[in-house]
């Protein structure tokens, strides 16, 4: 099982280096903005399913608590994309400093899971101790 959240993590952070790739090629599209970037939007609500998913895996794989943690807390900061899109919405055309916030945000979340995708294959793949069973 912890193979499992350790191979779960690593989607996670592809998507997240997926959704860069996404936001960039919608500030440059010539569409108008909600549809250049509905693709953008539609894999960020897809990226908060699976870091919701990323923590249930690592609390049911028995990873560390440090690591069950951590995978929470990169959900919640999906959560805070959200919220701060709103925020710098709320605000009009003033709000493009506040939604500098958001890209902040996003590399902070491919940091932690970049550290969650490390520690993990750490764990996972550490030959398990004579007269345990790995899991």
């Amino acid at each position: 099982m912890k193979k499992v959240f350790t191979g779960l993590a690593a989607l996670l952070l592809l998507a997240v280096i997926t959704q860069f790739y996404l936001a960039a090629s919608g500030a440059f599209d010539a569409a108008p903005i909600e549809e250049a970037f509905q693709p953008h939007r539609v894999l960020g609500n897809v990226i908060l399913v699976l870091a919701v998913v990323v923590t249930i895996a690592a609390a049911v794989a028995r990873m560390p608590g440090r690591l069950i943690g951590m995978a929470g807390l990169a959900a919640g900061l999906v959560l805070v994309q959200s919220l701060i899109r709103e925020v710098a919405k709320s605000f009009g055309d003033g709000g493009h400093f506040i939604f500098g916030l958001h890209a902040v945000n996003g590399l902070v979340i491919m940091g932690l899971i970049g550290m969650i995708v490390r520690q993990s294959r750490q764990i996972s793949w550490t030959p398990a101790e004579p007269g345990r069973m790995a899991s």
